[in-house]
């Protein structure tokens, strides 16, 4: 309830002043914040072909909600670790795609793994229950977005997802090197991480490219888009070779910024 009252207040607040037009350093926080995140369900989840609305005052159509998991069956079920894989921004919404949206398949933790170090691979799914696919939820506001942090859609969405409950990824975290943790907290990619370690810390990337150079592979993720920041994450042999960062502009050129240590 009191998640709700904060959200109606900023609402308010926001419409009074004018101020309720979420900027671009918002819409990045809010994409950061919830992309490839993690949370365990608190109901069962169905699959839906429209995103299941959410109201901003912490309130659901439990009805309509059903309905939807009776043509299509579950994405999730009680206790199911399921992933934020997509953040789509709208005037008046945040959609979040859950565990691929009705791309995902049956058992999706099944297919993730997770580098250990040593070459070994870990299936991040080591539980006994497995989410059956995947959907959609779209945190609805009565009118425009208010300036809201992705800290706060959390915690709004606490009746049917859990952020806060320690997953397998979280384990996982624990037993990388500490830079490589504080990395993943900070939402950033370091020289030695790896692709799964990217992932955890930045989501999936806007683009991909490969090109070979002196014999060598290299592998290119892009994050961000024109206006604003753009990193390229370089990989070779499975490794961040190089973080590097630029700003676009508008017509698509480039200033390169000082490179991430």
């Amino acid at each position: 309830m009191k998640y709700a009252l904060l959200l109606s207040f900023l609402l308010t607040a926001g419409a009074g002043l004018g101020a309720d037009k979420l900027t671009e350093s918002d819409r990045i926080e809010l994409l950061r914040g919830l992309t490839a995140e993690y949370a365990t369900a608190k109901i069962s989840l169905p699959r839906s072909r429209k995103p299941l609305e959410f109201e901003s005052k912490g309130a659901y159509d439990k009805a309509a909600w059903a309905e939807a998991g009776k043509e299509l069956g579950p994405a999730a079920r009680i206790g199911d670790l399921v992933q934020i894989t997509k953040v789509t921004i709208h005037d008046d919404r945040i959609v979040l795609e859950i565990n691929n949206g009705l791309k995902g398949k049956r058992n999706w933790k099944d297919h993730i793994q997770v580098g250990m170090g040593g070459g070994g691979m870990t299936p991040v799914n080591q539980s006994a229950t497995a989410a059956p696919g995947g959907t959609y939820i779209a945190v609805v506001f009565d009118e425009k977005i208010p300036l809201v942090k992705s800290s706060e859609i959390k915690k709004l969405l606490a009746p049917v997802l859990d952020f806060e409950k320690h997953s397998a990824t979280e384990q996982y975290i624990e037993t990388v090197p500490d830079p490589i943790k504080q990395a993943i907290a900070a939402k950033k990619a370091i020289e030695g991480m790896d692709r799964e370690q990217v992932l955890l810390a930045m989501g999936r990337p806007v683009r991909k490219s490969r090109e070979s150079k002196d014999g060598l592979d290299f592998e290119d993720w892009v994050y961000g888009q024109a206006p604003g920041r753009i990193t390229f994450v370089t990989f070779q042999g499975g490794k961040v070779v190089k973080v590097k960062e630029s700003y676009a502009g508008l017509g698509g050129s480039t200033v390169e910024t000082n490179p991430i240590p």
